[in-house]
């Protein structure tokens, strides 16, 4: 498979630039970034300049507020089994307009599933390895070292049980811990799983978010950054918030090859439960993660309007990172 050309600086000058910064591009453009395609428009609109991917592995909308609670059995003692199947599996996924990126997946979308338990509960996780390399999972969290996913790596075609308690509650999140890291991280074997306290968090309208890149020319730098995979995925098509209700986002950062991400809000702050905690420990506008680090923020938005949230490192902003909140005067049905 012939690798993509697509460069950095030139995705760069296609998403901030649209046709008028197209006209002053360089013409030795590969044709991974000749599919990107020409939007005759010269607006700065980023998302309208930088077009739509329609081949990706999740739906980013759906994606946004689904949850995988596995299928549930009760126990002799009283107590909640959870069991989950995650397969991994070689999956070619478009990851800007055009440019397809040959990922490791589980069940074959990047991030995995959503999985969500309430602490306490037991979790039995069957995983099954169909790809072409050795992966495993790792569970963030408190677990036996038995179930670590480190040492107890699955061969293609083999399957381990991951079984353990639900705990601490929070946020926490899975990936693969085959080495080398960070090449099955930056593949996609990465996902959500959320424990909720056994006294349940008010009432709100929840997400989830995954911040994640993709080097698609495979030189240790990500030429694309998303929220759940799709680039300006929430700037083509916004989340759309009622005002005066409380939105609740899961946000995990998973990206490789850079240090620091983030999240900022426009017109707005936020409330942040670090890791996931019961109680808030900032209220800001702004919130930096290194990798693996995951934070529930809150807010409530009480205008009206279009209120764009990014990363606030400008570049992974221009090359994906964005979005748009568009808040409407409607009732909540939140009860």
């Amino acid at each position: 498979m012939k690798k993509p050309t697509m460069t950095r600086r030139a995705l760069l000058a296609r998403g901030a630039l649209g046709a008028a910064g197209l006209a002053t591009a360089p013409r030795t453009l590969g044709a991974a970034e000749q599919a990107l395609g020409r939007h005759g428009s010269h607006t700065p609109d980023l998302a309208s300049t930088q077009g739509r991917v329609t081949r990706a592995s999740i739906d980013p909308t759906a994606f946004l507020e689904h949850f995988d609670y596995g299928t549930v059995t009760t126990l002799p003692d009283g107590g909640t089994r959870r069991e989950y199947t995650l397969t991994a599996v070689d999956a070619e996924i478009e990851v800007a307009p055009g440019v397809f990126y040959p990922a490791w997946t589980y069940n074959g979308q990047v991030p995995g599933p959503t999985l969500r338990a309430t602490e306490g509960d037991l979790l039995r996780v069957v995983f099954v390895n169909a790809g072409t390399h050795a992966h495993t999972i790792h569970f963030h969290g408190i677990h036996p070292a038995r179930m670590d996913g480190v040492y107890e790596v699955v061969n293609p075609g083999d399957r381990f049980v991951y079984e353990f308690t639900a705990r601490p509650a929070g946020l926490q999140l899975y990936h693969c811990h085959a080495i080398p890291l960070k090449r099955h991280i930056a593949k996609g074997l990465y996902g959500t799983l959320i424990i909720d306290p056994k006294v349940p968090r008010p009432p709100a309208r929840e997400m989830v978010m995954v911040l994640n890149g993709f080097d698609t020319n495979f030189d240790g730098t990500n030429e694309v950054y998303a929220v759940n995979t799709v680039p300006f995925a929430y700037h083509h098509d916004p989340i759309r918030v009622k005002k005066g209700e409380l939105q609740r986002i899961y946000m995990v950062n998973i990206l490789e090859f850079d240090l620091i991400n983030s999240m900022h809000i426009h017109g707005n702050f936020f409330n942040v439960f670090r890791t996931g905690a019961t109680t808030s420990s900032d209220f800001t506008d702004t919130l930096m993660f290194c990798q693996g680090e995951r934070h529930i923020i809150e807010f409530t938005y009480e205008e009206t309007g279009r209120f764009m949230f990014h990363a606030h490192q400008s570049e992974f902003a221009e090359l994906g990172w964005m979005g748009v909140f568009e808040v409407v005067d409607e009732p909540s049905v939140i009860a």
